[in-house]
């Protein structure tokens, strides 16, 4: 698997994860249908593709990254469809996990460039 490919599976992972977590709050304690089968298969194939990205990427490296940009995504995804809005401090962290995200990616010798 190249590089591209094992980015390309993370990326689908997260999406995957983000298009779940975000549905989660519409199952109503998975008491409606389609929603609570939109997370199940986004989880299921939120971790099939995580599974692909771990034969090339360390599994502390790829999950830090799985999970950073999927907490970002989720957080956007809460703001922009339910209006749930962050304070500063919020932000911050946000911010941090970001910064977590791009230091173990541009300098971290563990991660496959």
């Amino acid at each position: 698997m190249t590089l591209t490919q094992t980015y390309l599976c993370l990326g689908a992972a997260i999406v995957a994860e983000v298009v779940a977590t975000t549905t989660l709050k519409t199952t109503e304690n998975f008491t409606r249908l389609w929603p609570s089968l939109t997370v199940a298969v986004g989880y299921g194939f939120s971790f099939y593709m995580l599974t692909f990205a771990l034969t090339v990427i360390p599994t502390g490296i790829a999950y830090a990254i799985w999970s950073g940009v999927g907490i970002i995504l989720v957080s956007a995804a809460g703001w922009l469809l339910h209006g749930q809005r962050l304070d500063a401090p919020a932000l911050i962290g946000l911010g941090l996990i970001i910064a977590g995200v791009v230091v173990v990616n541009v300098f971290s010798k563990s991660v496959t460039h």
